[in-house]
């Protein structure tokens, strides 16, 4: 398959139908670990390592988790890489279950990526970044939907000028953001205090809890997947993608371990355990009141970079499920000089937008957008990972640039644990889990109404 991509839509009988080149291979290897990075060193290496803690049973098992939590998230890295780089096109997982299972179920991805997953993660993100940066210029009562708005309309507009301008931002602000984490670790590490102050004892059990503890580890290392949306950008991306995922996940997992340390070495595992901000906590103990505003920034600063990445990938399907679907082709322009889908990023601006005010009306933003997401998330991984399995089946004889390693077990240790986090998803969340899946729902209902079709040509 040709790495250029339609920039008008194609004829329904034909998904794969080019009309003439619109993205070009733009992303080297740096470009793709700094969104990679970007997306997964969000918020919550700064709030999930105390839930982490509580039912971890003892600092080694804390430790083995997030290492765990590291080798699984390579495991699906590598069935991503296999499938990204056999068929680059920008429409990541919606492309590879068209061609799997056809275009009904890809429609319901396509309606889940469109109404569900990066929109209510950019929301959720959206939260993060408010809820923060109302801790240092605060706006009011409605200060963190009012930032959060406002952040995803300046990251669209950043977007929309076009894929240099987005990468060179994505590039700044995961230097930021690391070089922010780098400062916790050395603070934490070197000039934690010589008596730190009892904390309250945290209700942590004596065996590890491992359900509990790899939903918090897994929720942190999220988003490394959003890779395979810029393959048809990417130079070579049979070399590009695997060693750009594997790099950056190896380096999340060693800055993971490390901010951990920081944590245990000024808090102790009873005193993350017993904080619900961790983070600022372990700042406020070391430096004082000026270290926990910095962490409020850094904070910020994370989520922006999560939010700016999300927004650059996830409209790239809404592109592609523009070219394919007629009552959506709105979504397929491609914008030749700026090379964004143009539509695609103010449409998603716009169902961002509306699940902010979903957030500001429940009062609870960053819940209800977790709650919204997960259990869709979970459900589209199980299916991406069995599609490896039927393309492999299918379409024998396309060229594989890059093959999963230790294939099947690779691919089957990512679908189960996919399908364990799918479960648990739904057992431990609430009225926003239920309100994501009644409009997946909805989507079920239209993919209905699709003709059941076949899947795109080979190769």
């Amino acid at each position: 398959m040709s790495n250029a991509f339609p920039a008008s839509p194609p004829h329904a009988s034909n998904p794969d139908a080019a009309a003439k080149p619109a993205t070009r291979p733009l992303l080297g290897t740096l470009d793709i670990m700094a969104l990679v990075v970007g997306i997964v060193i969000g918020a919550g290496i700064f709030s999930a390592p105390s839930l982490v803690a509580m039912h971890a049973g003892s600092p080694t098992a804390m430790m083995m988790a997030w290492v765990v939590g590291g080798m699984i998230s390579v495991a699906g890295a590598l069935c991503y890489a296999e499938l990204a780089s056999t068929y680059p096109h920008a429409g990541g997982d919606y492309h590879y279950l068209r061609r799997a299972f056809g275009t009904r179920l890809s429609f319901l991805f396509a309606w889940a990526r469109l109404t569900v997953i990066p929109t209510g993660s950019i929301a959720l993100l959206g939260y993060i970044f408010g809820d923060y940066a109302s801790q240092i210029v605060n706006l009011g009562p409605a200060s963190p939907a009012i930032y959060a708005a406002a952040i995803i309309v300046v990251l669209t507009l950043v977007n929309v000028a076009g894929l240099s301008t987005g990468k060179w931002t994505q590039n700044l602000l995961t230097a930021l953001e690391v070089g922010g984490v780098v400062l916790i670790i050395s603070v934490g590490l070197l000039f934690a205090p010589d008596a730190a102050p009892a904390a309250p004892a945290a209700p942590a059990p004596g065996v590890a809890n491992w359900g509990l503890v790899l939903i918090f580890v897994m929720l942190t290392y999220g988003g490394w997947n959003e890779a395979a949306y810029i393959s048809a950008e990417a130079s070579g991306p049979g070399r590009t993608l695997p060693r750009a995922l594997f790099w950056s996940l190896a380096l999340i997992t060693l800055l993971y371990l490390l901010v951990n340390l920081a944590y245990l070495n000024v808090l102790g595992q009873d005193g993350m355990g017993a904080s619900s901000a961790v983070a600022a906590d372990m700042m406020r103990r070391a430096l004082g009141e000026p270290g926990a505003q910095l962490i409020a920034l850094l904070i910020a600063i994370s989520a922006l970079t999560s939010a700016n990445a999300t927004i650059l990938t996830a409209a790239r399907t809404t592109y592609a499920f523009g070219q394919d679907t007629p009552a959506f082709s709105m979504l397929a322009k491609w914008h030749p000089q700026w090379n964004t889908p143009v539509n695609a990023l103010w449409v998603q601006a716009a169902i961002s937008l509306a699940l902010v005010a979903l957030g500001a009306f429940t009062r609870s933003g960053f819940a209800t957008m977790v709650e919204y997401t997960a259990p869709v998330f979970w459900l589209f991984f199980v299916l991406s990972g069995v599609a490896l399995f039927v393309l492999r089946r299918k379409d024998p004889g396309a060229h594989r640039p890059f093959r999963v390693p230790l294939y099947p077990l690779t691919p089957l240790l990512f679908i189960a644990t996919s399908g364990y986090l799918f479960y648990a998803s739904l057992r431990h969340t609430g009225v926003g889990a239920l309100v994501g899946v009644a409009v997946l729902g909805v989507g079920a209902l239209l993919m209905l109404t699709q003709p059941r079709g076949g899947t795109p040509p080979a190769s």
